[in-house]
């Protein structure tokens, strides 16, 4: 969860007024539903009534016990509050895409977790995965930037443009982005990897 930082250019969330909107960036969910369900309520109750945005951070899916719990309420949520959640791709989605579309590719999604998903659907192939949901991960957007802040899974590519980065990138890089100190004029918040502020960079996962 990413509340009150600032790094950078990115401008800090202190003192808010009772019109302003809050941001609360949540990464790495990986099928635990018991504990997303219990930083809502958090978030909740730190907003105090106030208007407050959500913005996940991608890996919904993979490793933990109920991934199907996991996203059937990101679905109701963004359903319920459209302008106010925002649902990123992670790159255990895009996984599981590529492993629903190509067998080939099946046996490195199940190695990575996949296997615990299909367990929490009671299903032993990707084909039998509910196909509204599948629709779901396919639509998500892979960043969002609000103009003081990049939401991202993984993070840019630090000699890329934001606006001409790679969609590989964007899920799955590591280095040279964790590394750099480069200035790209906004705060990157992202996930997958350990919790780390540098820069003009804060991640924080679960």
């Amino acid at each position: 969860m990413t509340r009150n930082v600032r790094r950078g250019r990115a401008s800090a969330q202190p003192g808010l007024l009772p019109h302003q909107t809050l941001t609360y960036a949540i990464g790495d969910i990986h099928g635990c539903s018991n504990k997303l369900r219990d930083l809502l309520a958090r978030c909740e109750a730190d907003a105090e009534g106030r208007h407050a945005t959500l913005i996940f951070l991608g890996d919904y899916i993979d490793r933990g016990p109920d991934s199907r719990g996991v996203i059937e309420l990101l679905m109701d949520l963004q359903k319920a509050r459209p302008d106010q959640v925002i649902c990123l791709m992670g790159n255990h989605e895009d996984m599981l895409l590529v492993a629903f579309d190509d067998s080939l590719f099946e046996e490195s999604w199940l190695c990575n977790g996949g296997s615990q998903t299909l367990r929490s659907y009671d299903v032993s192939d990707p084909k039998h995965l509910p196909k509204a949901q599948v629709d779901w991960l396919r639509q998500l957007p892979k960043f969002h930037d609000d103009g003081r802040r990049f939401f991202v899974h993984a993070g840019i590519h630090p000699n890329r443009a934001l606006n001409l980065q790679d969609e590989t990138d964007l899920l799955w890089i590591k280095e040279p982005f964790l590394s750099s100190n480069k200035d790209f004029g906004r705060l990157i918040v992202h996930g997958h990897c350990r919790p780390a502020i540098a820069g003009q960079k804060f991640a924080q996962t679960d």
